[in-house]
């Protein structure tokens, strides 16, 4: 590297690399977002991604870089997980710096951001690109201030920085935390999903289905009464009577008397 570029470091990460021909920084990676890689039809923004209202925030070191930017969405402190990055602005910002380069170390991030919350103060946790190291540190704090489960938390930010792309690697670390969190994973339930304590109620629309026990009608049964049968009131049928025959009710009443008393003087009159 001749000596002319040796006076221009990069103004992103502070490295002397190429920037703008694409040339990665050989101390921390730092490179220019290339076309080619996945994910490149998400457009980029210069502003950090918000994942939880006026507190977290998450994006790559290239939003780190943006001091004035970060001012404007009242962000003044600053995770940093990768620890080759330099904290370029000590003096407006307040950094926590991880230590460790191979490995994660979600209680020592999670502590820093607790204290953020309970500040009251926005935070940007950020690695390189935004991809992977930094969005597991966010969802190892979603996890543990939060109890959501691993795919819950995931979602969460994934939904709010769609870049977002775990390697295998950082993938495993998280689920191992997961497990530190709630405990082991056979003891729980596959799946979000609320369970009910009854079965769920089928939208039948009244109609029985096919399982279902109805009580058929014996029309044919001996024992179940026709409403055709005629009724049975224990009425004798002479008192539906009407007319004359009440009349002929009082000749046979008089003929009765006469048989019976033949000393009477009433004499039966022709009509």
């Amino acid at each position: 590297m001749r000596k002319r570029e040796r006076e221009n470091p990069c103004g992103i990460c502070g490295h002397y690399h190429k920037y703008e021909e694409g040339e990665p920084c050989g101390v921390c990676g730092h490179r220019m977002a290339d076309v080619s890689d996945k994910g490149s039809s998400i457009q980029v923004s210069a502003f950090p991604s918000e994942i939880l209202p006026e507190f977290l925030f998450l994006g790559s070191y290239d939003n780190a870089s943006r001091a004035e930017l970060l001012k404007s969405q009242g962000i003044s402190r600053v995770l940093n997980t990768v620890p080759a990055c330099q904290n370029l602005y000590k003096n407006s910002f307040t950094y926590h710096c991880l230590q460790d380069d191979q490995d994660l170390h979600f209680d020592d991030a999670i502590q820093f951001l607790e204290q953020c919350e309970k500040d009251r103060a926005r935070v940007l946790v950020h690695c390189m690109s935004g991809r992977s190291r930094s969005p597991a540190v966010v969802i190892a704090y979603l996890m543990k201030s939060k109890g959501w489960k691993l795919a819950q938390s995931y979602q969460w930010v994934k939904d709010r920085r769609p870049s977002v792309d775990l390697n295998q690697g950082v993938y495993q670390k998280i689920q191992e935390y997961e497990q530190k969190i709630f405990g082991s994973l056979e003891n729980q339930p596959a799946s979000v999903m609320p369970v009910f304590s009854s079965p769920v109620p089928s939208f039948s629309f009244n109609y029985p289905k096919p399982s279902d026990l109805v009580q058929i009608p014996a029309f044919n049964s001996s024992g179940a009464t026709s409403i055709f049968t005629r009724p049975v009131f224990g009425v004798p049928p002479q008192e539906f009577t009407f007319g004359a025959a009440h009349n002929q009710r009082n000749v046979s009443e008089s003929l009765l008397i006469s048989s019976q008393n033949p000393n009477s003087s009433d004499i039966a009159m022709d009509g």
